[in-house]
This record gives C-alpha cells, sequence and structure tokens, in this order.
C-alpha cells in the first residue's frame, strides 16, 4: 500500500488580526498545524488533525471548516473546560505580523493545552490504521508548553515510529505561549531553548525560521545543523522574502524565492509552504537531484507567496491548480 496520508498534531486557534488602523480586526481561522492540515486538502492529500478545540463558537466554525474542506476529525477532541485560543496578532508596513497575546478566557488554561493522551488511546486500533496510510506526521513545539499535550505528541511520535512514518517537525518557536502558559510561565529561556531542542532529535525533516537557526543552532547552514541532530534531518532554512536555504538528501542549496508587491498579511506563509513541500514529497516522491530539489522548493514557495495575497491564512491558501497556474505564467 502506498502512503499517501499526513497526520498534522498541534493547536488549532483563532488569528485576531488587528486593521491597519490598530483599532479595529478581524477574525481568522488559524493555526500552524490546523494551517497545514488544510493546505494540503487544497493540495489534493489527504489529511488527519490531531488537537483540542474548547466546546464553543471558535471550535464550531473550526469543525465546520475541516469538514468542508475534507480533513479527517477522527481523533480532534472537545473540551468543556477549556476555550478555543485566541491569539491577538498585530502587523507592521510591510504586512509582517507580530503577536502580542491572547485574548482572556474564562477557564484556566486553553484547549490546546489540554490535547488528552488516554483520550487518543481510546481509539488506538483506528489511529493504528491511520499510521498504516500516513507519509508523515507534521507537528510543531507550541504544545511543548504544556506537559499535558507535550506527553500526547511523544506518544503519537514514538507511535508513528514503529509504523515507518517519517516526522516533519516545524520548529514555530513563539514564546509568548511559554510566557501566558499556567503550566510553563516560570520556565527560563534557555531551558525552554534546551527542551526544543532535545525534541528536535525526532525530526526526519525539519523546517526552521533564520532566526530560530539562529537561537538554537547559532548557526544558518542547514547541513550543520542536521549534523547537530541524531537523526541527521533534511533541513530548511526559510527567511520571509529572501532565499531559502536547504539541505535534502545529502544536499545542499539556496533558493531564491518568487515575491509581490501585492502581499497583503504573512499569517500562514510557512505553512502554506510547509504543506506545499510535503505534497511535492508524496504526489512526486522524494527528490534525488538538486534539480528535483528545487522544483518541490519553488512549488513550495509558489503555495506560500499566495497565501500572502489576501487576510488570513487558511482563506487564501491556494489550490493545486491555482499554484500550478502561476508556475505555468512564470514559463509562458
Amino acid at each position: 500500500m502506498k502512503k499517501r496520508k499526513v497526520i498534522c498534531i498541534g493547536e488549532a486557534l483563532i488569528d485576531r488580526i488587528r486593521n491597519k488602523s490598530n483599532r479595529g480586526f478581524t477574525d481568522f481561522l488559524g493555526g500552524a498545524p490546523a494551517n497545514v492540515a488544510c493546505a494540503l486538502r487544497k493540495l489534493k492529500i489527504d489529511s488527519i488533525f490531531i488537537g483540542c478545540l474548547g466546546s464553543d463558537d471558535y471550535g464550531k466554525k473550526f469543525i465546520t471548516k475541516f469538514n468542508e474542506l475534507g480533513v479527517d476529525l477522527d481523533y480532534l477532541q472537545l473540551d468543556n473546560d477549556s476555550s478555543t485560543r485566541v491569539v491577538n496578532v498585530g502587523r507592521d508596513k510591510f504586512g509582517d505580523r507580530f503577536f502580542s497575546g491572547f485574548e482572556e478566557s474564562s477557564h484556566s488554561c486553553f484547549a490546546d493545552e489540554v490535547l488528552c493522551k488516554k483520550l487518543i488511546e481510546k481509539k488506538f486500533l483506528n489511529l493504528e490504521k491511520s499510521f498504516l496510510e500516513t507519509k508523515y506526521l507534521v507537528t510543531g513545539t507550541i504544545l511543548l508548553s504544556s506537559p499535558i499535550s507535550a506527553e500526547t505528541i511523544f506518544f503519537l511520535l514514538e507511535k508513528a515510529k514503529k509504523f515507518e512514518v517519517k516526522i516533519v517537525i516545524d520548529l514555530n518557536w513563539r514564546e509568548v505561549f511559554w510566557d501566558h502558559s499556567s503550566f510553563s510561565s516560570e520556565i527560563s529561556k534557555a531551558a525552554r531553548v534546551n527542551f526544543i531542542k532535545k525534541f528536535l532529535n525526532h525530526a526526519n525533516v525539519l523546517k526552521l525560521a533564520k532566526e530560530e537557526a539562529t537561537l538554537f543552532f547559532e548557526d544558518e547552514n542547514p547541513s550543520l545543523i542536521s549534523q547537530q541532530l541524531s537523526n541527521r534531518p533534511d533541513v530548511i532554512i526559510t527567511d520571509g522574502k529572501n532565499p531559502v536555504k536547504w539541505y535534502i538528501n545529502g544536499l545542499q542549496g539556496i533558493n531564491e524565492t518568487l515575491t509581490s508587491q501585492k502581499i497583503v498579511d504573512t499569517t500562514g506563509a510557512g505553512d502554506a509552504f510547509l504543506a506545499g513541500l510535503i505534497s511535492k514529497l508524496i504526489s512526486s516522491g522524494y527528490p534525488s537531484n538538486e534539480l528535483e530539489i528545487e522544483d518541490c522548493i519553488k512549488f513550495a514557495g509558489v503555495c506560500g507567496l499566495l497565501t500572502c495575497l489576501g487576510e488570513g491564512a487558511i482563506e487564501q491558501q491556494p489550490n493545486y491548480e491555482r499554484v500550478n497556474e502561476f508556475l505555468g505564467s512564470l514559463i509562458s
């Protein structure tokens, strides 16, 4: 059986994006693993989302969107004692976003912090069947700020490895999540960094931003970063509109990125990039030479760029046809 599914584990949350005047805001569905799960479906790849939402209106909106796109929700958890997280997102004049904290909740923690291992264990036979069809498991590091969710992620990683599922980690360092967590706010930055760096040893593929490479590895060379980790993963380093550096299948290179004067909002661009890359790895097979790798990176880059041409992460993600149409327009 050819494995073609992707499991995405982690946060689904609301990006409350401030208007340019910073007086009003618009709410968008977001959260990196949720974004990747949705982007993959638009690129004709089957995805499964594992996460926890509040039993609130935001949770319902997510379920509606996931169902609309055909994301598998067999392992989605709904929690009555916590709320779906709302993240306040500001934007600078270039469209780049920054996180300015969370909307206050009447609950003691957010739903993404209580992803429960026991509830997943109850569906373990189904999960094993899912792993048999799964090529990649995608996760980030935000949920490591909660020991409850972290335990669940480690459990799923270990089970996935037994089924030879490749682990993709998007570092996605967001210190504000740790600062505001009722579980981990007292942990020092150095301890957080060390904990996450140890977690990255699970990766077969590691995606990180340039500033994350500097903070966690004191290096921007993807090959040297790979050598610091026990699995010697493939490493992709993004840097906004600047070139993408990569170390994939023993080869190393740099790809220029496509850009546009029409960029509105960069929220979710990296998630669309990652979904584009994974979709190519599944549909075209693992690249074996520089040309094939550059083709994958280019496709991923277009997914990221097209997501930036409007507001919100999931709403703006391109479908498979639009990406190929855009790539075709570059050739003609």
